[in-house]
């Protein structure tokens, strides 16, 4: 039997949609540092977004068809701060709903594998 991954053991999509909406309405939108990147974003198409993206990384399945991350980011001159920041939201949204510390840290790692993907663009 395989390894239940991040996403059945959080409970699917519907439970990442609920930390996406954590995530963004409650730490990055209230976060002065970021919150100005998100300012003429249509913030239901980056939650819908996010969400896929999140379940992908979390073991589920690969809905996600967005932009590559570096076009997403292209033009944003992210700094290390500010990726910084948003994991940071990430790790708390998924302690709010309950994620085990392992598995955020699991999860934290496949973002932190885009980074050169994400900064500087």
């Amino acid at each position: 039997m395989s390894e239940q991954t991040i996403y059945d053991k959080v409970g699917g999509e519907e439970t990442i949609a609920k930390v996406v909406d954590y995530f963004y309405s409650e730490l990055v939108l209230k976060d002065p540092s970021v919150s100005h990147f998100f300012e003429h974003t249509d913030m239901e198409k980056q939650r819908l977004h996010q969400t896929k993206f999140i379940s992908f990384a979390l073991g589920g399945p690969n809905q996600y068809s967005g932009s590559s991350m570096a076009k997403a980011h292209e033009g944003m001159n992210i700094q290390p701060e500010h990726f910084q920041a948003i994991a940071k939201h990430l790790h708390d949204a998924l302690a709010h709903f309950g994620v085990s510390e392992s598995d955020i840290d699991q999860a934290l790692s496949k973002v932190a594998a885009l980074k050169d993907d994400i900064i500087y663009k």
